[in-house]
């Protein structure tokens, strides 16, 4: 069974992991050069379910939990005006420890044999059991997963459905150093996660692994474009800082510090999701996993978790199946479900989020 994985991502590696720890080899073809390329993104909580199913099948449990903060599980819910509807540091660690992305990337990677992953490799090209790459090189398999992302390049031969914009954009920042040189923003998010929500607005902070707070600046915004055109300028930060500003002059100081401080690197980042349901008829020879199969938004907090117990689900069915198809409908059989249910409860949640009452909606949908 030769195995074609496209993209490198938290999925696509932890398919390959089961997969060689079972035997089976694959091949990963990565367009990023190298694991560290790029900025890999904050911090995740790992669910016992989902994320922590898979590091277990991975064998690579022990790994994460050395680099886990249990501490991150604190969570701080306030609204614009900094009033506090519901605080959480838990007094044992609990079931959904934090870890860097960057962290939990390392860790696949290095899992791998080094032959593995096809750093700097583009793929241009996805048919039936062939991938082209940029150099014209074809690549025949017998499955090919697309574990590509949001703008899958392997999703349209399973799929018509495309990323639909949600409504809402971030500006994601950063504060580096924080105990250092911002002790009071330290304190003022804590050990985890801090959501500060107000009609159509919100401040979310996360505290991350290497002493950065990683702040991502909501606002409803009708045109997915606005605040790439009209808020960011990546060429005059100090614009950009005092436009934020202007738009949450109504948010209390210690939120408004979040943004006034920190480094000078603003980044625009509109949410997209597919479909609530999205799925498809089996098409030989293919699949998806993670966002290219069920991209929704970070208010269910399921993406990465859903992407590693995709994978590792995937590996599982390949090896105990003597049929790559059979694998193919128990895999798709298990996921569409799990997949929809997280979909609907972060499409929910963001909604609920960024009503006028949000963060009263929001903590009665987290007591049950």
């Amino acid at each position: 069974m030769k195995v074609t994985i496209v993209g490198g991502g938290l999925g696509g590696l932890t398919l390959a992991r089961v997969l060689h720890v079972n035997g089976v080899d694959a091949t990963v073809y990565e367009l990023d050069a190298s694991p560290t390329a790029r900025d890999q993104g904050g911090t995740l909580d790992m669910h016992e379910e989902s994320g922590q199913r898979a590091l277990r099948a991975a064998g690579l449990y022990d790994e994460f939990r050395a680099v886990a903060r249990d501490e991150g599980e604190a969570m701080r819910l306030l609204d614009g005006k900094g009033f506090v509807y519901h605080e959480d540091v838990p007094d044992e660690p609990g079931g959904r420890p934090e870890v860097d992305r960057s962290e939990l990337k390392r860790i696949l990677v290095q899992s791998l044999p080094v032959d593995t992953v096809r750093w700097g490799t583009k793929v241009v090209g996805v048919d039936p059991a062939v991938i082209t790459l940029a150099d014209g090189t074809t690549v025949e398999s017998d499955l090919i997963v697309g574990a590509d992302g949001a703008w899958s390049k392997v999703r349209p031969l399973l799929s018509d459905a495309r990323p639909v914009y949600s409504g809402l954009s971030f500006v994601e920042a950063h504060l580096s150093d924080v105990d250092a040189k911002y002790p009071g923003s330290a304190a003022f998010v804590g050990p985890g996660t801090m959501f500060a929500l107000a009609d159509g607005k919100g401040v979310i902070a996360q505290r991350n692994g290497d002493g950065r707070i990683r702040v991502y600046i909501a606002m409803r915004a009708a045109d997915e474009n606005w605040v790439a055109a009209d808020v960011v300028d990546p060429a005059d930060p100090v614009q950009t800082r005092l436009r934020l500003l202007e738009i949450f002059d109504d948010f209390a100081e210690p939120l408004r510090a979040l943004i006034a401080d920190g480094d000078d690197v603003f980044v625009p980042r509109p949410i997209h999701a597919l479909p609530v349901g999205h799925h498809w008829s089996r098409v030989p020879g293919v699949t998806l996993l993670g966002d290219a199969a069920h991209l929704m938004s970070p208010f269910a907090g399921e993406g990465a978790n859903l992407a590693m117990l995709d994978g590792a689900e995937l590996a599982l069915a390949l090896t105990s199946h003597d049929d790559v198809e059979q694998a193919l409908t128990a895999y798709e059989a298990a996921m569409f479900p799990r997949a929809e249910a997280a979909a609907r409860e972060s499409a929910t949640n963001l909604v609920v989020c960024f009503e006028p009452d949000g963060p009263a909606r929001l903590l009665a949908r987290m007591a049950g």
